[in-house]
């Protein structure tokens, strides 16, 4: 089992592991198979009910080593991933298309967010860290288990969309002084935390647009925090 800890192995059998009572306890209700449960006696007696696969019973240091995380909580389970051509798009208004994205928290902060602001489909460059990274999925705190993530090539993507597209840009123009096209769906681009949207990418964006820096002294957003502002200023400005 401690194989799986390795991305690598995780994306050849297209699993990903998730961790935590929580966490676990929701995927079991997700609709995502699970191949795999490796837990206490507690919680595998608490849930036996629901369980349709392998599952272990493991001591808490057993499940200390195959953690990826300091303080392992109860149970680790392993999931297959989703087939997203059979996947049913909940919300299409807004879609996130994240470019270049490096950081695992940022990555699932980004994922929770779109989840409370109802959106469904995420698209990232190939270049974005994986969903499934195991950073990423205790950062979604269940988002993942009802978001679309789609990897594409971004810009021949964008540029086949026909959609209006929104991206974060220090040339933009100020939020205030722009009115969203009514048309839906629409594209928000989020830009990689210290270069921002690549040119190839903002060749695509249609309207850029502007968080203004009224304290006039941080010299940027973090990625998740700018993603979070917009998102909430494209979901409620209709």
């Amino acid at each position: 089992m401690a194989a799986y800890r390795l991305q690598k192995r995780c994306d050849e059998e297209a699993v990903f592991v998730v961790e935590g009572a929580k966490m676990c306890a929701e995927a079991l209700t997700s609709g995502f198979r699970v191949r795999t449960v490796c837990a206490v006696a507690e919680w595998l007696h608490a849930h036996s009910s629901a369980l349709d696969c392998e599952a272990y019973e493991v001591s808490p240091a057993e499940l200390e080593r195959l953690s990826n995380f300091k303080s392992p909580n109860q149970v680790w389970m392993l999931l297959e991933r989703p087939d997203n051509s059979q996947f049913s798009i909940l919300n299409s208004q807004l879609i996130l298309a994240l470019d270049r994205i490096q950081d695992p928290g940022n990555m699932g902060t980004m994922l929770r967010t779109a989840d409370w602001f109802g959106i469904r489909h995420v698209v990232c460059s190939h270049d974005t860290v994986s969903c499934y990274n195991p950073k990423v999925v205790q950062a979604t705190m269940g988002a993942i288990f009802r978001t679309q993530v789609d990897y594409v090539d971004l810009p021949q993507w964008l540029s086949q969309s026909g959609m209006p597209v929104y991206g974060a840009s220090l040339q933009g123009k100020r939020l205030s002084t722009i009115s969203l096209e009514h048309s839906t769906p629409k594209v928000l681009v989020i830009g990689n935390e210290s270069r921002g949207i690549s040119p190839a990418v903002m060749a695509c964006v249609s309207h850029p647009v502007l968080i203004p820096n009224l304290g006039g002294t941080a010299e940027s957003l973090n990625a998740s925090v700018a993603a979070g502002i917009l998102m909430n200023w494209m979901t409620n400005k209709e």
